[in-house]
């Protein structure tokens, strides 16, 4: 990591937000005296940051979503960004959730997943450039409620995959260690 951690200060800052239910999983580790993932490392390192991060709770994961159609989505936007630590994070918590993690063309997803992975796709290649004839597609299949959550993922994995690439923040399968739901 390019950042220089301070565990007492990721210590004082995560328990003041450790029953938030997005960082449930980090808080296993907390609660069982190891450290947190890197990535809430990094964000407790700033209150502020790690603040704002929690308040994505009421989409992720607890969103509107299947958690499946959501976790496909940012499986293949981490891809997509070469974010290590996304990409083995959340196959790790896939495989722990029962979702598969082959995100291949010939693998079986349903049509919402089939859909929402070229969605994310499309949106994380040109967001200017998803063609109308696609998106009357995706209001065939999803809500306008369901439309924004989908949109608003995609650029928070977006924005977490930038965060953990400049950083060199990475992920040593710490999940394994911790009930994901």
């Amino acid at each position: 990591m390019r950042i220089q951690i301070d565990p007492a200060m990721v210590a004082t800052n995560f328990a003041r937000v450790a029953d938030n239910p997005s960082l449930r999983e980090s808080a296993q580790l907390f609660a069982a005296g190891k450290p947190v993932v890197e990535m809430i490392q990094a964000f407790a390192m700033n209150p502020g940051v790690l603040r704002a991060f929690s308040g994505f709770a009421d989409v992720y994961p607890r969103g509107t979503l299947e958690r499946s159609v959501v976790e496909k989505v940012i499986l293949r936007v981490s891809q997509i960004h070469e974010c290590q630590f996304c990409v083995s994070s959340h196959e790790a918590m896939m495989t722990q959730l029962g979702i598969s993690t082959d995100l291949a063309p010939t693998a079986t997803h349903s049509p919402r997943e089939r859909l929402a992975m070229e969605y994310a796709e499309l949106v994380t290649r040109d967001a200017n450039r998803v063609p109308d004839a696609f998106f009357a597609r995706l209001r065939e299949t999803f809500s306008d409620p369901e439309i924004v959550e989908l949109t608003f993922v995609i650029g928070l994995i977006t924005m977490l995959n930038r965060f953990n690439n400049a950083l060199q923040i990475h992920h040593g399968d710490e999940y394994r260690e911790v009930r994901v739901s």
